[in-house]
Formats: C-alpha cells, structure tokens, sequence
C-alpha cells in the first residue's frame, strides 16, 4: 500500500534530515483535499517538534526528500503544514492492471485460526420478528461477511429466547382464548399468531390491574397482584419442573414461530451456522451460578435469591436467581457464554445487541472474570442504536411494533410503483419484473439499515430509502445496472480489452479520480472488520457509484475513436462495477444485471 510505504520513508527522512526517530503513531497520511493539487497529503504539524523548523520549511524538505527517493512521488506542493504529494500515473494503472481481472479483489485469504463467533438475530418466541430484528440480523449477517472478507474464521450463532414469562403469556392466552386456533386454521403465519395472543394477554392484564385498582388496590400492588399475571408466573414454574401438558404446550407454540421464523430469515437472507435454544443453556447457568457461590463469588440473600455484588467495580447488585428458584437472563448467558467457548474457543465473542444492554454486557463479563475464565475478556458487545419511526418507539405487548414481513410486502410495493413510474425497466417477462422487484425493495431496506453508524439511532423512512437519486440502494444498484449494459454494448461492438496492458495510457482526471477510489477498497474493507461497521462499505460503494456516474456523464466511452482508449474506459468501467457488486454483497444486496 502507498500509505505504508509514506510512512515508512518519512521514518528514514526523519532519521537522515533531522537525526530523529519519528514515531509511526504521529505520522498522518490522508486523502488530498478536493481543492488542493496531489492524491495524498502528510500533515506536517505534529513533525515540528522533531524538524525544529517552521511547518513551511519543514513541508518543503519532506517533499524533496519524497521526489527523490520514491519514483512513485513525481511532485508536491506545500499548503501551510500540509505536504500534498502526486503520485504517479504509471502505480495507479500498475495497480489497475494488477488487480482489475481478480475474483476476490480487496479480500483475504482464509485464515486457519480460532474463530470469531457471531451472536445475532436472537428472538424471543412470543412474536414474530419486527423493525428492529431487521437492523440487528442485518448487522450481524454483513460484519460476519465483512470479517470473513478480511480472512478471519467466523461462526455465525443465534440464541433463540424460547422460555420465560413471556412465552407463558403467549402460552396462557392461548389456552384461555385460543379456541384451539393453528396457523392452519387461523390462515396466519405460526410467529404471528403467537404474537396476537401475546398482545391479547397484555389487554386482558391491563383490565384485571384497572379494575383492582378501580376496587381500592394500589396500582403497584395490583401490577404484581393480577391473577394473569400470578398464573403466568405458576406457568413458568410448572415448565421449568418439567410439567408434561405446559410442556407439551410450550413444544407446539414455539413449533410454530420457528416455521415462521424460516420464512422471515430466508426472505432477508440470512443463516446461522448454530442455533442455540434458551430452554437448553439456562440449566448450564445455574450451574455456573453454584460454582459462584461455592467460591464465595456470590451471595445467597434471606429469601434464597442469589446475587453478585459488583460495588467495588462501579456499579451494583446484580440478581442471578430468584428466590423462586427460576432464572434471570444473566444466567442464561452466562452458562450460553460458557457453552460457545467450550464449543468453538473464539478469539471473539461477539454479541449483536442494542444499546439499551450496554449494562447487561458489562456485568456478563465482570462475572466471568470473578468466576475464572479468563477468557471473557474476549467478549465484545457490539452495541447499536434502535430504529425509531416518524410516529414513536415501537411496543410489542401494545402491538406498535412494524412487522418485518408486512415492511419487505410495503417496500416491495413501493419498489414496483417507483421503478414503473420511471420507466426503469424494458421488456421484462412478469417473472423478470418479480424478482428485479424483490431485489430493489431488499436493496433499499438492507443499504437504508446499514448505511447509518451502528452505535447511532436512526429514523427508518421506507419512501426516502427507494429513492433512485442521493445515498441509496436503488442509486447504486441501478449504476451496477448501467455499468453492466455499457460493457454488454462494448462486446457487442466488438471491443476486446482482457488482455491488453494499459500501463502506458494516458489518464483523464475523473478516469484518475475513479482509479483512486478502486484502490481504497482493500483498505475500507480492513477498517470496517475493525470497527464492525457496515456503514463504511455502504458508505464507501455509494462514493464508488456516484464517482462512477460523474465519469459517465463527462468520458466518452463507447464513441470514444481511440480504440486504446476505449477498451481502457471499458476496463474501468467492468472494474467499477465489479467492486461495486462485491461491496453490495457484503451488505447482503443482490445487484441486477439490467434495469
């Protein structure tokens, strides 16, 4: 990489120029300013104190030093403490050359190492999977694509909720209100069924509180006090003691929602590599939770609950086990966390969870460290923001929440009207139409999810991300699109350009501008693993694509007379829309081969 090669000769200049060792962590190499004449920029502040010199002086003795050591720095110019070097045509068409006909330009080779594994999607089965989920199995699946993209060995888990009083609510609804409905009887997805008596349960829950509280009852003791509620809770009991008919019960619901769950995941397009089954790990906690007490790591209270004291680390008790005996989500994750090490031995373990679990995953980890396992220091909470809409923060009990299955029926159907009422379509067969469809209304919500920050909340606008123009999807899909008829015209035409060297042609600024940018996706690649973003490839492929267009509108390509040229713009073109479509695919989004 250029970048590294700078930073190397600066170290030697450092030495030669001045007598100094300069540090590689002060070194800044960046992007030259759109405004500025070169392609890469050193800023020269933070070497002051090294060059004794003023930050003029010191830009300019750099800049002579860098011309007549390195051939691929041809010439500089200095802007106040910032050195801006040229680099020359013939590294920019070497590397083109180089790397425009690889398969896997960007990406490593796998790495035979531990693996890092991958918890996402994680529902709970009382509802099917909403807004929310999309953002979290859309993160999950593309930084698990990114990382193998990078070499890494990745395994992609899921934890399934499947237990718990919130099931029983779902459960227990059923049983009272149910009428013995099936997803087959009731016409309706088995996720979605379950879902409506959860939401039932919450109705029926809110009127036992009022008219408690109607009767003289204060609310907080009514709220504990509903005979639902207390016969949920007896529920749990009776499946955690193994109870035939609850469990029986709890077997055909949660049957159910995992068909539906199928469908979802499979529309979305994602996979795991391993399922875990809340209902299988949350015996290995209590067993971690005895091992804790034993070493006096944790503490039984009067009632018999047990719990950690994390005062002397900042922060305070946590429960582990009720005094009921039932479990708490911590001890679910804790005897799961102890599972997947003792299964895969993870460099990493990752967890794809909202930031409103920051605490949960601080004290997991505290708790592993008091218990001995050293290896909870590998334990990343990869934390991100939640979705909110135009109208409010969605309430699953309430039934607020944006089904993912209606939103991709939503956006598929405002794919179809936008991409007929601009006609961006010809002589499509109606299966043609179908799955271009599918593909752009996928393309607008998965590009729409991972293009913002992850650790930033964000504001879901289905209209806003179907958009043929400005930061979207159906923006970079459609410049694959164009990119693709461009070359197909190009072979029809008769144009070779495979095996021809264009080292020695002479570049056009904007084929420059493109060039560049094609380089930088080793590099984007490299950072976006390190920091679990997603938004830095999609942020980086809408450059890619809007760089591309500009070069469309001020090249000629196929009218080009100078054959040499001509194949040389073709080239780039295929090159752009290449990376184009391994970037996308990174995001999880398919790219058509024709609008």
């Amino acid at each position: 990489m250029i970048n590294e090669l700078l930073t190397l000769t600066l170290i030697q200049a450092g030495k030669e120029l001045y007598g100094q060792d300069i540090p590689e962590k002060i070194i800044q190499v960046q992007k030259t300013r759109p405004e500025f004449e070169g392609d890469l920029t050193i800023v020269v502040f933070p070497l002051l104190r090294i060059s004794k010199k003023g930050p003029e002086q010191t830009a300019g003795e750099l800049g002579n030093y860098f011309v007549s050591q390195l051939e691929n720095v041809t010439s500089f110019n200095v802007i106040k403490g910032f050195l801006n070097l040229t680099i020359a045509d013939h590294f920019w068409l070497n590397f083109f050359d180089k790397n425009r006909k690889l398969d896997n330009f960007g990406k490593n080779e796998p790495r035979e190492e531990d693996p890092v594994v991958i918890e996402y999607s994680s529902p709970n089965t009382n509802k099917p999977l909403h807004l929310g989920h999309i953002r979290n199995n859309l993160l999950g699946w593309s930084v698990s694509e990114i990382l193998k993209a990078n070499g890494e060995n990745v395994k992609k888990v899921n934890l399934v909720n499947d237990r718990g009083i919130h099931i029983c609510k779902s459960m227990l609804a059923w049983k009272k209100w149910g009428d013995g409905a099936t997803p087959a009887s009731a016409s309706k997805k088995g996720d979605k069924l379950v879902g409506d008596f959860y939401v039932l349960f919450d109705q029926k829950y809110k009127e036992e509180v009022a008219n408690l509280v109607a009767s003289g009852m204060e609310k907080e003791q009514a709220e504990q006090e509903a005979p639902l509620l207390v016969e949920a809770k007896q529920m749990l009991k009776q499946w955690e003691s193994g109870d035939e008919q609850v469990r029986k019960l709890w077997s055909e619901m949660n049957g159910w929602v995992y068909e539906g769950f199928d469908v979802t995941y499979k529309r979305l397009g994602v996979e795991f590599d391993k399922i875990y089954y809340e209902s299988d790990t949350y015996l290995l906690g209590k067993a971690l939770v005895e091992e804790g007490l034993e070493k006096r790591v944790l503490f039984k209270k009067e009632d018999g609950s047990v719990w950690c004291d994390l005062s002397s680390d900042g922060l305070d008790e946590k429960l582990l086990l009720r005094a009921n005996g039932t479990s708490v989500y911590m001890t679910q994750d804790l005897g799961t966390a102890e599972l997947r090490y003792n299964d895969y031995h993870p460099r990493e373990l990752v967890y794809v969870v909202g930031n409103e679990q920051n605490y949960h995953f601080e004290v997991l980890r505290l708790i592993l460290k008091k218990l001995g396992r050293s290896w909870a220091e590998n334990i990343v909470h990869l934390s991100y923001g939640m979705v909110e809409l135009p109208h409010g923060k969605m309430k699953s009990r309430e039934g607020t929440v944006v089904d993912a299955d209606d939103l991709m029926d939503e956006m598929y159907d405002t794919a179809k009207q936008t991409t007929e009422e601009l006609g961006k379509y010809n002589d499509f067969s109606a299966e043609e139409a179908d799955k271009l469809y599918h593909m752009l209304s996928l393309g607008a919500l998965k590009y729409f999810m991972l293009k913002v920050d992850p650790k930033k909340t964000m504001m879901f606008n289905p209209e806003e991300s179907i958009d043929f123009n400005g930061n979207t999807g159906p923006f970079i899909q459609y410049t694959h699109a164009r990119i693709r008829s461009l070359v197909r015209k190009g072979e029809a035409q008769g144009n070779r350009w495979s095996d021809m060297d264009f080292k020695e042609i002479e570049m056009a600024p904007k084929e420059k501008s493109l060039i560049k940018l094609l380089y930088d996706y080793p590099a984007t690649l490299e950072q976006a693993a390190q920091n679990f973003s997603p938004a830095m490839i999609a942020n980086y492929v809408y450059d890619l694509a809007k760089e591309f267009n500009q070069f469309y509108q001020e090249i000629t390509i196929l009218k080009e007379e100078d054959s040499g040229k001509r194949a040389f713009r073709l080239a780039l073109s295929e090159f752009t829309g290449n990376t184009i479509k391994s970037a996308m695919g990174l995001l999880g989004i398919e790219v058509p081969e024709r609008m």
